[in-house]
């Protein structure tokens, strides 16, 4: 099970239940207990011969303040600059979570799709400003994670046309302007229906 992080004001329990320990209390007018820093919950057995019974709940401080990109981990991310062969964007979220410090990603051209990866253009497939759904490969070099959007639903979520507005996917490659009506190639993320 993934560990949950838990921010100050979470409520973690309640005192019938369970006993605040470090990096949690206890509120006194509604028997509740509460996180008082960011971190992770940790549930502590109380000894065999503890009058006490009840299991304490503590939070450990996590020292990068908000989530961290991981292998696996879903992202959304604004495309910075499209090279030749890659893509860079800065990660904004994970999962559902903003990020607090500058993460980079690359999109590499052999993880844009999953078919016809020696055709890929990414000219093509993503422009700056660009904001795309992709999951992490790995760390990669230079503090930057290798991002793929090599799945149905990942890709461009949200695109601005030339005329500044926002375009709608009309395919798998391909968006256009509602005021222009002006198509451009993109690598769109099929919505989840």
């Amino acid at each position: 099970m993934e560990q949950e992080m838990v921010t100050p004001g979470e409520v973690l329990g309640i005192a019938s239940e369970v006993k605040p320990g470090k990096g949690a209390y206890q509120a006194p007018h509604n028997n509740t207990v509460y996180a008082s820093l960011t971190g992770f919950p940790r549930i502590i057995s109380p000894s065999p011969d503890s009058t006490d019974q009840r299991p304490t709940v503590e939070v450990t401080g996590h020292k990068a303040h908000g989530p961290v990109p991981e292998p696996g981990s879903v992202v959304i991310a604004r495309v910075t600059k499209v090279m030749a062969r890659s893509a860079s964007a800065d990660i904004m979220c994970v999962g559902p979570k903003s990020v607090r410090e500058k993460f980079t990603g690359i999109i590499r051209q052999q993880d844009v799709r999953a078919t016809e990866i020696d055709k890929v253009d990414m000219q093509l497939s993503f422009h700056p400003g660009d904001i795309v759904r992709a999951i992490v490969l790995s760390l990669g070099d230079a503090r930057a994670y290798y991002l793929s959007t090599a799945k149905n639903e990942l890709g461009v979520i949200s695109a601005e046309s030339t005329a500044g507005a926002t375009m709608v996917p009309i395919s798998w490659t391909e968006m256009q302007c509602p005021i222009t009506g002006q198509i451009e190639r993109r690598k769109v993320a099929k919505g989840k229906s």
